[in-house]
């Protein structure tokens, strides 16, 4: 909802500072009648049907935990005709991964909120995409959804309008600074370069994780030197910060896959089956099927 509110608002708040109506839009739901919202409001579509396209500027796919629960044939049909007359086609959150599965990412690099990261890699491994915030590459606009949603938006009326128009726009809404689309999503807990390092060389090697005198060595540090800054820097101990980034990749994958998972203690670096089961439910107090089958209910 946050980011459906964003998409609009922040083109109401620039055609005020235009003085008139440079940008309308209208609102579509996958079923063609009102759509619950994640904060329980009703979101009624001002449209039915999938006809139009041909002369729209920008098309947003808005979706949450499950994007492909309803999928409307005449979607596909829209997108190519918008496509062909030139607009850009974007996706908030997990609409992304519509856009992905419908093919209009390939060869373009692409941000989807970072819960949805793992299942996107195992499904188009071929798409580059990023920790970013927003990312607008030619005619694609592809956002982490919530608050990145008003930054992707002032990023796209200063391509389309002005930069001085995305700016007032962005001082009516008190959003402060107008944030790059190289912002991350994930606050770094450190501004240490060398722990930045690290822990960019343990999320490369998650199935295969590498020993702490490896990474030293790529760091140029010696373990102990890495130890100390480690702890100073972060709290817990390099192989403390490992495991859990390790673990914390394997709840992504079980909230966001279907890989079974076998599968999953693999891909996170743990030799077998019952020494991955035996962490994960010593960390999180519960098995990873568990979690699994929770993490569906909760959706």
């Amino acid at each position: 909802m946050l980011a459906y509110v964003l998409a609009t608002e922040t083109m109401r708040i620039a055609n005020k500072h235009a003085g008139h109506k440079l940008f309308t839009w209208e609102s579509r739901t996958a079923t063609g009648e009102p759509v619950t919202a994640s904060n329980g409001a009703l979101v009624s579509p001002d449209l039915t049907g999938w006809a139009g396209g041909e002369d729209f500027d920008l098309v947003l796919l808005c979706a949450g935990y499950e994007p492909f629960a309803v999928q409307p044939p005449g979607l596909g049909a829209l997108l190519s005709r918008a496509d062909r007359s030139g607009a850009v086609l974007g996706g908030l959150d997990t609409g992304t991964m519509v856009l992905a599965k419908l093919g209009y990412l390939a060869g373009h690099q692409a941000v989807l909120h970072h819960e949805a990261e793992a299942g996107f890699r195992e499904s188009w491994p071929e798409i580059a995409i990023s920790d970013s915030i927003y990312c607008l590459d030619g005619r694609r606009l592809t956002a982490a959804g919530g608050m990145a949603t008003g930054d992707a938006m002032l990023a796209w009326i200063a391509q389309i309008a002005s930069a001085e128009l995305a700016t007032v726009t962005s001082g009516d809404m008190a959003h402060g600074a107008i944030r790059t689309g190289t912002e991350r999503q994930r606050i770094q807990r450190t501004s240490d370069p060398a722990l930045l390092e690290m822990m960019e060389i343990m999320a490369a090697h998650l199935s295969e994780p590498l020993e702490l005198p490896e990474i030293a060595r790529l760091l140029r540090l010696s373990p102990k030197r890495l130890r100390l800054r480690c702890h100073k820097g972060l709290g817990p101990s390099p192989s403390d910060h490992y495991l859990r980034l390790r673990l914390n990749h394997a709840l992504d994958l079980l909230r966001s896959t279907e890989m079974p998972v076998t599968e999953i203690a693999i891909a996170t670096g743990f030799g077998s089956l019952a020494g991955f089961s035996r962490t994960f439910r010593k960390t999180f107090q519960a098995t990873p099927r568990s979690f699994r089958l929770g993490a569906k209910a909760s959706t």
